[in-house]
């Protein structure tokens, strides 16, 4: 597939048939999402993959209430059936460390250098992770699959961390569901409002406010 017919097709698919993936896909996911830039080429990313269904089930026990598991809305209907769900954690631990470096401590340009989280105005290490949740995505889509990045209730992180054993130098920051598209996945959720073009986007020079 071109690159654009990629940029152009990627939505978030919330409808899934449960057909299993070959999980050659699921590792070529992975592999792009390591291609990702990182600031310091830090790399301060982990992914958990679950890719059976008894560990798919875990990750809705674990993140959904179980009256909603029993009578699931459309939305949680749909997600359910995905064969997949990846979770990209971030690491701000790696970040500082790799900045700590005797090369990246000599390149700061203030003086006195900025130490610890001081040294970022953003947390570069969610931002990075985000970069490489985005190329599964788009390794999905051009792999003819389906994805969607979704949020993990904050209440649940403390659940998920325990049931999954994730590495206390780590924050999920959110997760990817990936599968086979349903037949019919339609326009729904947010998608019905329709994509603010360039134009509107845009700023040139400055930034102004008609």
């Amino acid at each position: 597939m071109e690159f654009q017919d990629v940029v152009d097709r990627r939505r978030m698919i919330r409808d899934y048939d449960p057909r299993p993936v070959d999980p050659a896909l699921v590792d070529r996911a992975i592999r792009n999402a390591t291609h990702a830039p990182s600031a310091g080429f830090s790399q301060g990313w982990g992914f958990l993959v679950l890719d059976t269904p008894t560990d798919v089930r875990r990750w809705w026990s674990t993140t959904v209430d179980p009256a909603s598991l029993d009578q699931p809305d459309r939305w949680l209907t749909g997600m359910m059936r995905a064969p997949v769900v990846i979770v990209p954690c971030s690491s701000k631990a790696a970040y500082l460390a790799r900045y700590a470096e005797k090369d990246k401590a000599a390149s700061a340009r203030t003086s006195p250098p900025p130490t610890g989280e001081d040294r970022w105005a953003v947390p570069y290490w969610h931002l990075d992770t985000a970069m490489a949740a985005l190329l599964i995505l788009q390794t999905a889509v051009d792999a003819g699959l389906g994805g969607c990045f979704f949020g993990i209730p904050p209440d649940r992180l403390d659940a998920v961390r325990g049931e999954f054993a994730i590495d206390a130098a780590f924050d999920p920051i959110g997760a990817i569901t990936l599968g086979h598209r349903a037949r019919s996945t339609g326009s729904s959720g947010s998608a019905a409002r329709g994509r603010k073009p360039p134009a509107q986007v845009t700023h040139r020079g400055s930034w102004s406010v008609d």
